[in-house]
């Protein structure tokens, strides 16, 4: 079986709907945040080489790289912030953290 660009492109897009839902619905819960942005990151990045493969050019996926180099750096800050919230409130609850505020 054949699978065409249109089938990547839903994939792709699926993905992208599922990452806004959990976004909308986990707001409290910053490691199920961190998570949805990553799915919405690896949904526009199987896009990207979807498109660079119809289009039987590179520049798409070397994009892709840049934009996963970003995504592991972005979940590294995520996490490093959320020990540390951890460590001085004792709870991950987003609700409850107002030291945040400039």
């Amino acid at each position: 079986m054949y699978l065409s660009l249109l089938h990547y492109l839903v994939l792709s897009g699926i993905v992208f709907f599922i990452s806004i839902i959990g976004i909308i619905i986990s707001r409290k819960n910053l490691i199920s945040l961190l998570m949805c942005v990553e799915l919405l990151l690896l949904s526009v990045n199987t896009a990207f080489v979807a498109i660079s493969h119809a289009l039987g050019d590179i520049s798409g996926q070397i994009f892709v790289l840049f934009i996963l180099s970003v995504a592991a750096a972005e979940t590294a800050i995520g996490l490093a912030i959320f020990v540390l919230i951890y460590r001085k409130r004792s709870t991950i609850d987003l609700s409850n953290l107002d030291f945040l505020k400039g």
